[in-house]
C-alpha cells in the first residue's frame, strides 16, 4: 500500500513539473498576459537597449522573436498558434493581413507621440488613415558596390549587372519580389506587373545573369560584402549603411530606372493579448529620442521628422539614405498582387534559383 502511495505520490510531482514546464515553453513561444509583450520582428531591427529600456519603464517583460520574410510571419500569425502582441510587417503585407481581418484597429488616443511622423509617411495606399499600422522605418532597394574591386567603375542601371566584366562577382538577396522587381525594372516594366509574358521575360533576363552571380544569400550579404567576398549585392538600403560603416570602399545607389520604396510599419495582430501593452510600446519607439537611437543602430531610415533633427549630420544628410522626395516619388511601393500572382512570383523566382544551381 505504502509503495502505490509512494508511486501515485510521484506521479503527482512529475504531472506538476511537466506542467510548469510546459507553462514556461508557452510563455517563451509567445503566450502573453498582462505582463508581458511578444514581439514580432525582423531579425537585428531593434536596438536591444531599447527594449530594455522599456522593460524597465513599464514593468513588462518583452518576449522578442524574429522573421526572415513577410510570408513566414504571415503564416505563423494567421495560424494562430503563437500569439504575438505586436509584429512589423510590410506595406504589402499589411494590406493582405487587413483583407484577411488579421489585424486589429490602433487606438490613436494612446499614441500622443504620433505626431512626430513626417506626413509624408502617414496616410498612404496600403493603410489609409493609418488605422491599422504605425510607420517604424523605411528605405529602398537598390545596389552596393566595392569602388575598389571594380577599379573605379560605377553602377548607375540595374543593366549595368550583366556587363561580362562582373562574372561571379554579384550576392542577391533571397527575395522574390526585390530580384523579380529587379529584372522587370531594368526592363521598364513595373515592379507591380501582372503580365505573364513580361515577368516570362524578367526570369529569362535573370537567367542570363547567372555567369555574373556567386551566390544568393540571407543575411550573410552583409558580411560577405564587407569583407570583399563579391564586390556587388543587391540590398535594403538599412543593410547597405551598416556595411558601408565596416568598408570605406562601398557605395550604394538606387538605379536610374526605378526600384522599390518600402515602408515597414508596427501592426497588432488580431490574437494580441496585450493591446495596452502593444500601445505602450508603439508610443515608446515614437519617441524622437528612441527612435533616433534606433535609427543610428539599424541603419533604416527613421520616418519621425523629431528624430530625423537628432541624428548626426553625417546620417540625416546623406541622400543615398534620406533621399529627396523629388526621387522616392519615382519609385514604387510592393503592391498586394495577390495569392495567385505571389504564388507565380515565387515559382519564377524558384526556375531562376533552379536554374542557377
Amino acid at each position: 500500500m505504502k509503495q502505490l502511495v509512494r508511486m501515485f505520490a510521484l506521479v503527482f510531482v512529475v504531472s506538476l513539473l511537466l506542467l510548469s514546464w510546459t507553462n514556461y515553453l508557452n510563455t517563451s513561444e509567445g503566450y502573453s498576459g498582462e505582463n508581458t509583450l511578444t514581439i514580432y520582428n525582423w531579425g537585428d531591427y531593434i536596438d536591444p537597449d531599447l527594449i530594455d529600456k522599456f522593460e524597465q519603464e513599464t514593468g513588462l517583460k518583452v518576449i522578442y522573436q524574429t522573421f526572415d520574410s513577410n510570408e513566414a510571419m504571415m503564416t505563423k500569425i494567421s495560424q494562430g498558434g503563437t500569439t504575438f502582441d505586436l509584429a512589423i510587417p510590410s506595406e504589402y503585407a499589411i494590406e493582405k493581413m487587413k483583407e484577411e481581418n488579421l489585424l486589429i484597429p490602433i487606438d490613436h488616443s494612446k499614441l500622443p507621440n504620433l505626431t512626430y511622423i513626417d506626413p509624408r509617411f502617414m496616410d498612404l495606399d496600403f493603410d489609409r488613415k493609418n488605422e491599422y499600422s504605425i510607420p517604424y522605418f523605411w528605405g529602398t532597394v537598390g545596389v552596393i558596390y566595392n569602388s575598389s574591386m571594380l577599379e573605379g567603375k560605377e553602377i548607375t542601371s540595374w543593366n549595368d549587372l550583366w556587363d561580362e566584366s562582373l562574372r561571379n562577382q554579384i550576392l542577391l538577396v533571397d527575395g522574390a519580389r526585390e530580384i523579380m522587381g529587379m529584372s522587370l525594372n531594368s526592363l521598364n516594366y513595373s515592379l507591380n506587373d501582372k503580365n505573364k509574358e513580361h515577368l516570362q521575360e524578367a526570369k529569362q533576363k535573370l537567367q542570363s545573369l547567372t555567369p555574373n552571380i556567386k551566390a544568393i544569400v540571407g543575411d550573410e550579404i552583409k558580411m560577405l560584402i564587407a569583407n570583399e567576398e563579391a564586390a556587388i549585392g543587391i540590398v535594403w538600403s538599412g543593410d547597405a549603411a551598416e556595411m558601408m560603416g565596416e568598408n570605406e570602399n562601398l557605395n550604394y545607389v538606387v538605379p536610374k530606372e526605378g526600384s522599390n520604396l518600402w515602408f515597414d510599419n508596427m501592426v497588432i495582430p488580431k490574437t494580441a493579448q496585450n493591446i495596452e501593452g502593444a500601445h505602450l510600446f508603439m508610443n515608446f519607439m515614437l519617441d524622437p529620442e528612441n527612435a533616433a537611437q534606433n535609427a543610428e543602430y539599424v541603419g533604416y531610415s527613421t520616418p519621425n521628422a523629431k528624430a530625423f533633427d537628432l541624428l548626426p549630420e553625417e546620417i540625416s544628410g546623406d541622400k543615398r539614405f534620406y533621399p529627396d522626395p523629388q526621387l522616392t516619388d519615382k519609385l514604387e511601393v510592393y503592391e498586394n498582387l495577390g495569392k495567385r500572382m505571389l504564388a507565380y512570383y515565387n515559382e519564377l523566382f524558384l526556375e531562376f534559383k533552379m536554374y542557377k544551381k
